[in-house]
């Protein structure tokens, strides 16, 4: 059979590969004095609240499953959009808010909306692999930039000016970001935003980690920067809905029927059950609940980013959101007499029974030597995973 030279040129998200991996060596340990700890996968432990559950339920139980709308239910993009204002001090009006199967398939219609054949994006690098495969989709070409920690890998204004030429057609910015947890400094997000609209381009913005900031200096969307900007959003991360596939872009006026369009014969429209369901996420006793469970994330950074340090697996920049640490293992490798992070994941995983993440899937840019650890897990996990690491690299 053959296969499409865009499929074929599709890496594989080794994030999963290497999960097959740990899920076929924990179902051989489990029962043992060692189980599997998994850090290799940015799902939250904690699943969707009482409300979120019972309404999908109800959902269900009433009949209330037919298509919506491929923008989404009206009280829900109402629901968001309110969202926004009492949250985040952003005006951010319904009518420009379109709900989809996940940011998955926000970032697809933005691409696909947005994107012509040989256009460039540029993004940093490292940066989440997906977000340059949807570019590729769209016969676009995602152009990697490399970052560094100073930069806090992202980035900066002027790294955009120096790349940009006659095929690049905008920037694709996660803010906080995959795989390092760092989001981009509000006053260089402007700076970014201001070049690209000098030179007509699209500023899109992956925020679906936004919810789960914990640093005041940031935390700050993109949107407050004009309503030009592209911002991509989820239910999975801080709404703890990873499973129910829903998420939400916001476009511009003119851009809301031509992405409705895509939307209608790609997907006709998200999950009816999970958008009734997620009504509920903003009902007081559940954003009390997500408000908890977001000290609860920072309080497992707060005591797993510092061990790591001490166990020489650097975090070099002090991530401000999400759930991950970026970590330098190069001291880690010569202790162990491997080669790069690949083999230390494996290693890990063979010795000391731990799954974690190796910095290939993240960009070429020294990724060699960056593993990730996702914070997701529950803090007796964490403690397990340092006592683990302490003994193998003593």
């Amino acid at each position: 059979m053959r296969i499409s030279r865009r499929a074929q040129a599709i890496e594989p998200f080794y994030v999963m590969e290497v999960a097959k991996e740990a899920a076929a060596l924990a179902r051989e340990v489990a029962g043992g004095s060692q189980p599997m700890v998994f850090l290799n996968i940015g799902e939250p432990d904690f699943t969707a609240p009482p409300l979120v559950q019972e309404a999908a339920a109800r959902a269900v139980r009433d009949g209330r499953t037919q298509y919506t709308q491929a923008t989404g239910l009206p009280e829900l993009r109402e629901r968001i959009s309110a969202w926004y204002a009492e949250r985040l001090g952003v005006q951010v009006p319904a009518r420009r808010i379109v709900v989809t199967a996940g940011a998955s398939a926000a970032l697809q219609l933005a691409c696909l909306a947005l994107i012509e054949a040989g256009d460039e994006v540029l993004m940093p690098d490292p940066s989440y692999p997906c977000n340059r495969h949807f570019v590729s989709a769209a016969e676009g070409r995602a152009v990697l930039l490399p970052t560094t920690a100073a930069e806090r890998f992202q980035l900066s204004a002027d790294k955009v000016a120096a790349a940009w030429n006659a095929q690049t057609r905008g920037v694709l910015l996660a803010s906080p970001s995959n795989p390092t947890g760092t989001s981009i400094a509000p006053d260089e997000l402007a700076r970014i935003h201001a070049q690209v609209q000098a030179r007509g381009g699209i500023t899109l913005v992956d925020e679906i980690y936004l919810g789960l900031s914990y640093d005041p200096a940031f935390g700050r969307s993109a949107l407050a920067l004009g309503e030009d900007v592209v911002s991509i959003n989820s239910f999975s991360k801080y709404f703890n809905m990873t499973g129910w596939r829903l998420g939400w872009l916001v476009v511009p006026d003119a851009l809301v029927p031509v992405v409705e369009r895509i939307a209608q014969n790609l997907f006709i429209c998200a999950s009816t059950v999970a958008q009734h369901a997620a009504l509920a996420c903003f009902e007081a006793e559940s954003l009390a609940l997500y408000e908890q469970r977001r000290a609860e994330f920072r309080a497992r950074r707060d005591y797993f980013v510092p061990a790591l340090d001490a166990l020489g697996l650097k975090v070099p920049v002090m991530p401000d959101g999400a759930f991950y640490a970026w970590a330098d293992c190069s001291q880690a490798c010569e202790r162990l007499g491997v080669q790069g992070s690949w083999d230390l994941t494996f290693a890990l995983m063979r010795q000391a029974h731990l799954a974690v993440t190796p910095g290939r899937d993240f960009g070429q840019a020294d990724t060699g030597r960056f593993i990730r650890f996702s914070t997701a897990s529950s803090m007796a996990h964490l403690q397990e995973a340092v006592a683990r690491l302490r003994t193998l690299l003593a």
